[in-house]
């Protein structure tokens, strides 16, 4: 009772990336709180896989393992969630901005009548005080994110309701274990009790999965062009300079607006965040959309015609300069040293 949920999607038969980011996360919170950090997972033929999770803090392991729940389907997966919640009632649950976390977390806190907040980009834990009724609430959820299209970082709570409910997009946060032989306890979850005949209404005849062509969040160099490249054709540069460099190539939402690049490789709140050794932008301004995404990369180079651009202010280097002129000298001279 009052302790710290995730709940865990998985990906391919494994904890998906996002939610070991959440449970690296959760573990800290836990500690603030004094609480225990559990784990909900979901799905068919999971023996074993309490052992993937233990290693990043985690104390209790709920597992509904079952057929109905092979896939993710709306219904089922509620209804297993909300008893769950309501049997436990976790003080915080926290799940993945994911197409199944953006789907589950409005139905379950719909049911709880709990409240969310979506796309997080920071949690933390903390008191407030509201000043008309003399009231201070102790050990609250910062769910932090953007607002107003970026412009404001909005801080929500929510004292009165619980749990406290949020999402989080992946790659925001660190994903670190705690120690590989951590362990916790392991609850099988009835899922009998839960889930109606009508949950099971909606059945998967046939189904498809494409596999991610491009998949920029796990790239250690990345370089990213903005709208200041100019051309589709002027991004073949920054394939090449990717390509020389072992790395992946990214863009903003403006190069994407633009035809530039595939929304596959949009970098910021309405794409991907990604964490890379080096980051190279180039013709990017750093409007807080984009830098939201790409803040946490170890070594940012910026270059950018405009020595005022907003990226400048994060960047480790800057080179001022035209994108076109400046990357062929920078694939040049690499390969030069790389001989």
């Amino acid at each position: 009772m009052n302790n710290l949920f995730v709940f865990c999607e998985l990906d391919e038969g494994r904890p998906a990336d996002v939610s070991l980011e959440l449970l690296t996360r959760g573990r800290s919170l836990a500690n603030t709180l004094g609480c225990r950090l559990e784990a909900v997972i979901l799905g068919s033929g999971l023996d074993g896989i309490e052992n993937e999770l233990y290693p990043y803090g985690v104390d209790v392991v709920h597992v509904g393992d079952d057929p109905v729940l092979e896939h993710y389907r709306t219904m089922p997966y509620t209804s297993v969630i909300t008893g769950l919640f309501r049997q436990e009632q976790p003080q915080i649950a926290l799940m993945g901005a994911t197409s199944t976390g953006r789907d589950l977390g409005p139905r379950v806190s719909s049911a709880l009548h709990s409240g969310l907040t979506a796309d997080c980009t920071s949690l933390e834990i903390g008191d407030h005080y509201v000043k008309k009724t003399d009231t201070t609430y102790k050990n609250l959820l910062y769910q932090i994110r953007p607002a107003f299209g970026g412009n404001i970082i909005a801080t929500i709570i929510n004292p009165d309701h619980r749990p406290q409910m949020a999402t989080v997009r992946e790659g925001v946060m660190k994903r670190e274990t705690v120690n590989k032989n951590y362990r916790g306890e392991l609850k099988k979850i009835d899922v009998a009790a839960f889930i109606r005949p009508e949950d099971l209404a909606v059945e998967i005849i046939e189904r498809h999965m494409e596999a991610r062509k491009v998949d920029i969040k796990s790239a250690q160099i990345i370089v990213s062009g903005g709208y200041g490249v100019g051309s589709k054709e002027n991004f073949a540069l920054l394939y090449e300079l990717a390509s020389v460099l072992g790395g992946e190539v990214a863009a903003s939402r403006a190069a994407v607006d633009a035809g530039y690049a595939g929304h596959e490789r949009q970098v910021g709140q309405t794409g991907v965040t990604v964490r890379p050794k080096l980051y190279i932008a180039c013709g990017i301004s750093g409007q807080i959309q984009h830098t939201a995404g790409m803040n946490q990369s170890g070594k940012i180079i910026a270059i950018n015609n405009d020595p005022m651009a907003p990226i400048n202010s994060i960047a480790d280097y800057v080179i001022t300069g035209d994108v076109a002129e400046v990357v062929p000298k920078l694939i040049k001279y690499y390969k030069a040293n790389a001989r």
